[in-house]
């Protein structure tokens, strides 16, 4: 049985009724913490609706009932997280927004769902498999800093919090790298900042920096962020920087 699933006009003809008032646009906020944002303003959910709803708007995609049940409740039965799981769907139906549609075996997050989260994977991926022109679509990697569902510690969450930071540190270093090519030095050392500021533990991303200051000949702002990332990696790791650091200041 779905929950609040959008009709869709019969094969040849119009739509049996026209509703004059469209449903209100939805965005789901997931970077910085879970907020729910209607044309009206920010809808309050209940905690145990916002795990399910963070949950399916990971996976884009339909999801077996049992599955989203078993992984939001893992120490219930089976036969209580499937009742557990009807009642946000219950809750959900009673906030009136198509915001999550059902059927019998299957639950998932409505196509018509603006989810920021995905936004930020599908920019980071434009950018880490492009090799031409620079679009400015992909610069708004650089405002999506925010940690994915920071007050989640559920396996399923810290996962996809690491893959997440990965995945935008590799799209920032290649975002610079990009820049520099385009000539444009000042955007190249803000996406390099981003990526050592998320991790300041990261060689590669001293690299980058690195690498733009000596493609803007700032030789001395090159050296000094060389030994800040010397000095982390030895106090915090007991390491030196690696041959393809020495390789870069020596170049």
């Amino acid at each position: 049985m779905g929950l609040d699933v959008r009709r869709e006009a019969p094969v040849g003809g119009r739509p049996h009724h026209q509703d004059p008032h469209p449903p209100p646009s939805l965005r789901l906020c997931l970077l910085g913490g879970f907020q729910l944002a209607v044309d009206y303003g920010v809808v309050d959910v209940p905690t145990s609706v916002q795990r399910v709803v963070s949950f399916l708007a990971l996976h884009d995609r339909p999801l077996q009932r049992a599955f989203v049940a078993g992984t939001c409740w893992p120490a219930a039965s089976e036969k209580r997280a499937l009742a557990s799981l009807r009642s946000v769907l219950w809750r959900l139906h009673r906030l009136g927004l198509t915001l999550v549609n059902a059927s019998t075996d299957h639950v998932w997050l409505d196509v018509q769902v603006e989810v920021d989260y995905r936004e930020a994977t599908a920019v980071a991926r434009v950018v880490l498999e492009s090799s031409g022109a620079l679009d400015p679509e992909e610069l708004k990697l650089l405002q999506l800093g925010e940690t994915l569902l920071p007050d989640r510690f559920e396996d399923w969450a810290v996962t996809e919090r690491e893959r997440l930071m990965q995945l935008r540190l590799h799209a920032l270093e290649r975002l610079s790298e990009r820049l520099v090519a385009a000539g444009m030095y000042a955007e190249a050392v803000e996406a390099a900042l981003a990526a050592v500021a998320a991790e300041p533990l990261r060689e590669s991303a001293h690299r980058a920096l690195i690498g733009v200051y000596l493609a803007e000949g700032n030789t001395i702002s090159a050296h000094r962020q060389y030994e800040v990332c010397r000095r982390l990696l030895a106090d915090e790791l007991q390491v030196a920087p690696s041959r393809l650091m020495q390789e870069l200041m020596s170049g």
